[in-house]
Order: C-alpha cells, then sequence, then structure tokens
C-alpha cells in the first residue's frame, strides 16, 4: 500500500511539474524578449610588461573580431600607478600601456602601440577607435588643440590626417573639426561620421578618403550654433541644439543615424542626410555627465535592438530600435566584474557580444557574453554574473 501510495504520488508530482513547465512555457512566449548577457570575467587576459590602461576612451572591433581599445596613459593615471616610470624607479610597478592595444576573440594581446610620431599630430587627449574592413584605424581626440582625426593601419603605420591641431574650427566650418568624440563608419557609402563632439555641436560626415566634410547638422537637423546653452536642466523646454559633447553618431543599417546628445539625457535619430526623425529621452533627470553616451547595434540583419552606454547610471540600456522602447538594461556601480564605473564606449562581436570600456578610475575593459533571447522579467537585472560554468 506504501509502494503503491508514493507511486501515485510521484505520478501527480510529474503531472503538475509538466503543468508548471507548460504554463511557466506558454508564459514566457507571450512576454516581451530581449537580448540577454553575462559577464565574462575571465576576459581579456592579463597584459605583459607591468603595463597598467588609464581612461579608456574607445573600443571597436573588427571583421575578424579582434578587438580595440585607445586609452589614455600617464596623463589619467595616479603616480603611485607608475611608480615604475620615476627615475630612478620606485618600484618595480607599473608603467602605462601604449595607447591602442589589440586583443583576438580570446582575449590575448595581438599587438599593442601608439603616440607621437613623424608626419602626424597625435591627440593631446584621445578619443574613440574604430576599425574599418580593410584594416585601418580612425582615431579621434578631444583636448583643447585637437580638431582633426587620424587614420592608421592596425600595424600602427600613419596613413593620413584629416584636418589639423589647434584648428579651432567652428560648427559651421568646412576645414576642420573641433575635439572630435568618435568616427562611424558607412564604408558602402565611403563616409565617415564624426561626432564633433567636445568643442562643436554637431554631426559632420566625411569623405572616408580624402577628409572632406560633405554636410552636417545640429539637432533637429538644425544648423548648428555655437551658443553656450549653460546646463542642462530637465524642466526646461527642450534644447534646439546640441549640448557638448555629441557623444556618437551611429548608421544603422536602413539608413538612419543615432546620435548621443549625451548632457541633453537624448538620442535623436536623423537620415543620413540630416533629416530629423525621431528622438528619445533617457533617464532625462540625469544631471552632470549625462546618460547617452554610446551605442552599438545587435549584430542580426535587421540590427532589431541596440545597447546604449550609461555612464552617468552605470548600466547598459537594451532598447528595440524600431520604436525607441527600453526594454530592460543591466549593470550597477562598482569595481566588480559586471559593474561599472564611467561605462563609456561599447561595440558588439559578429556573435553578438557587448564590450565595454570605462574612463576615470574605471579604466577596464570588460566582455559580456550573448545568452540569447530571454523574457524580460524586471527593468533593471543588475549584475549579470555567469549563471553555468
Amino acid at each position: 500500500m506504501v509502494g503503491t501510495t508514493l507511486l501515485a504520488l510521484l505520478v501527480v508530482l510529474g503531472i503538475g511539474q509538466n503543468m508548471l513547465e507548460k504554463t511557466a512555457a506558454a508564459q514566457s512566449k507571450g512576454a516581451v524578449q530581449a537580448p540577454r548577457f553575462e559577464v565574462d570575467p575571465m576576459w581579456p587576459k592579463p597584459v605583459p610588461n607591468h603595463w597598467v590602461f588609464g581612461n579608456i576612451i574607445g573600443v571597436g572591433v573588427d571583421k575578424n573580431d579582434h578587438v580595440y581599445i585607445i586609452h589614455r596613459g600617464a596623463g589619467s593615471l595616479e603616480a603611485k600607478e607608475i611608480y615604475a616610470t620615476e627615475n630612478p624607479p620606485a618600484s618595480e610597478c607599473c608603467v602605462p600601456a601604449p595607447p591602442v592595444l589589440e586583443f583576438d576573440p580570446a582575449g590575448n594581446l595581438v599587438k599593442a602601440w601608439g603616440g607621437p610620431g613623424a608626419g602626424f599630430e597625435w591627440p593631446e587627449s584621445n578619443h574613440g577607435i574604430t576599425p574599418d574592413s580593410k584594416g585601418n584605424l580612425f582615431i579621434g581626440g578631444n583636448g583643447g588643440n585637437d580638431g582633426h582625426v587620424l587614420k592608421f593601419t592596425r600595424e600602427g603605420k600613419f596613413v593620413k590626417q584629416f584636418g589639423f591641431a589647434y584648428a579651432s574650427a567652428g560648427s559651421n566650418d568646412m576645414w576642420a573639426f573641433r575635439q572630435v568624440a568618435k568616427v562611424s563608419l558607412d564604408e558602402a557609402a565611403n563616409e565617415a561620421y564624426v561626432s564633433d563632439g567636445y568643442g562643436n555641436h554637431r554631426v559632420a560626415v566625411m569623405d572616408m578618403d580624402t577628409g572632406k566634410i560633405k554636410r552636417y547638422w545640429g539637432a533637429y537637423g538644425n544648423k548648428p550654433d555655437d551658443t553656450n546653452l549653460g546646463r542642462y536642466n530637465p524642466a526646461a523646454p527642450l534644447a534646439q541644439q546640441f549640448r557638448n559633447p555629441v557623444h556618437c553618431a551611429e548608421p544603422s543599417n536602413d539608413g538612419m543615424v543615432y546620435v548621443c546628445d549625451r548632457p541633453n539625457d537624448r538620442i535623436q535619430v536623423f537620415t543620413k542626410e540630416g533629416k530629423f526623425v525621431k528622438e528619445v529621452r533617457v533617464n532625462e533627470t540625469t544631471l552632470g555627465d549625462g546618460s547617452v553616451w554610446d551605442i552599438a547595434f545587435s549584430k542580426d540583419a535587421a540590427q532589431k535592438y541596440f545597447y546604449l552606454a550609461d555612464g552617468a547610471n552605470e548600466k547598459i540600456h537594451v532598447f528595440d530600435r524600431a520604436s525607441l522602447t527600453e526594454l530592460t538594461s543591466f549593470g550597477d556601480g562598482g569595481r566588480q566584474p559586471g559593474q561599472f564605473y564611467a561605462v563609456h564606449s561599447i561595440a558588439t562581436d559578429s556573435k553578438g557580444n557587448l564590450y565595454t570600456t570605462e574612463t576615470y578610475r574605471g579604466q577596464r575593459l570588460q566582455k559580456f557574453v550573448y545568452k540569447g533571447l530571454a523574457p524580460v522579467t524586471k527593468p533593471n537585472q543588475g549584475t549579470v554574473w555567469p549563471t553555468t560554468r
């Protein structure tokens, strides 16, 4: 009798579990889905030579899924971090790594280079790094005298300089830039979208080979105006110009350009000709550095989603691109893997994985592994620590 009772109970439990699983599956099928990520705390692998990173101010991924970062060295590191640079050395450790570093998909360092050289003006404060499909890298700069963009091969050979230092060009000038935040590429059109940026208040589109500025625009497609707008006030009428910095201008596959108007806490969407289409405000009560720092698209052909780095609220926002609806977010402030301090730049590889960099005292490169689509269960997932080994 006991055996029969136990068997019956197990059957009932099995049926109940099956019903619960079917109910959960049915509920999740109707739920909003969004990409899910887990941090890889072992990526990248340690770098040699007692090298340390300063503000990591740009990240890009090439067609082979090699990851490039650019950072600011000694000027952004504390004296005690680089004791070995003193004369005589105060300790064995450490020294600033070269400004540009390349990692393979496994996280191994491939090469490192960068800094002043013959024939070009290295930025006072480098900012942003973008690889093209031909093995070249585009680098901007937001130092006080940076009015140019540099182009190198991935091996560090100088190719061309667009604009020049000490230019002090305005937002309606066609001959140079002023404190560029980032360069994003539309290779099919041979055009580069310049977030111009920290000194100017515009998106400028240049020829990728000659550097000639072909067109430009300000907020809402207006003619840019360099009048100082003062501090951002979320209760005030929406600003009709970009504030500094204009921090990204990312062209999508379907002919839109997504612009990071960072201190105004908004993303503005344009056609590639600069016609305003729509906008979305993101955590619009964020003051100080603002909430809209950098954008990367999902790797499906339709680019259904985009990811927004928010270095003030210390998270990555996940958006449905067509509707500009935020689906979920992840991250939190902190020093542990999966957390952020001033998450600054973001990029995706061919597998959908995310790479982020941190500026200020963050000084870190992180990888977030794409784990597929999952039902959205809460607005913010917090620290996305690995669930499996």
